[in-house]
């Protein structure tokens, strides 16, 4: 009788772990997943020109990846990754908190990039919100001129911890900073 107990037990320990397993088994990315994050990639490596179209576009790409990940279409590292891009180059604070969730998945998946994107998701979330980023990964251009970080709470975490979620200590990011407002005054006339 025990050792039929046993055996029923197991092979309903069996049937509940296997539940979870589906999502995890899939190790193929996502192809179209892939390709809009191409696209949202390619994007933003030129000069645009078109800024109604590329806005277009950007909608388009993030009204797709939320049907992809209402669907349970996006499952592996590289899809959630892709996604929190997609999400990051949103409008508003839920496309950027949606990022940051997105972004800490693919981190959670072992995305060896990830770490990057979930700080700069979190960084533009909060400063939606009209608060001060953490990690110092946003950079703004002021219409009156120049190039600004602000508001940075630059005391939360130390410049160990910024290294780690790779986005440098603030040394790298006060010498950033410089070189894009060196590039700012260069291109004024």
């Amino acid at each position: 009788m025990r050792r039929l107990a046993r055996g029923l037990m197991g092979i309903g320990l069996g049937l509940a772990l296997a539940g979870a397993v589906p999502a995890l088994a899939q190790t193929a990315d996502n192809p179209e997943m892939a390709a809009m994050f191409q696209a949202d990639q390619a994007q933003r490596m030129t000069d645009i020109e078109d800024h109604e179209a590329a806005f277009a576009a950007d909608t388009q790409r993030r009204v797709r990846t939320r049907e992809l990940l209402a669907s349970g279409a996006l499952v592996t590292a590289a899809d959630f990754f892709g996604a929190a891009f997609v999400f990051q180059h949103g409008n508003e604070p839920r496309d950027y908190l949606l990022a940051h969730v997105l972004a800490v998945r693919a981190a959670a998946l072992g995305h060896k990039d990830a770490e990057w994107i979930a700080a700069a998701t979190l960084d533009r979330y909060l400063q939606s919100i009209g608060q001060p980023q953490v990690y110092g990964t946003q950079y703004r251009f002021p219409e009156e001129g120049g190039v600004s970080m602000e508001p940075y709470d630059r005391a939360l975490l130390d410049d160990a911890f910024r290294k780690a979620s790779r986005v440098g200590d603030l040394a790298a990011q006060e010498r950033k900073l410089e070189e894009l407002k060196a590039a700012v005054a260069a291109s004024q006339p």
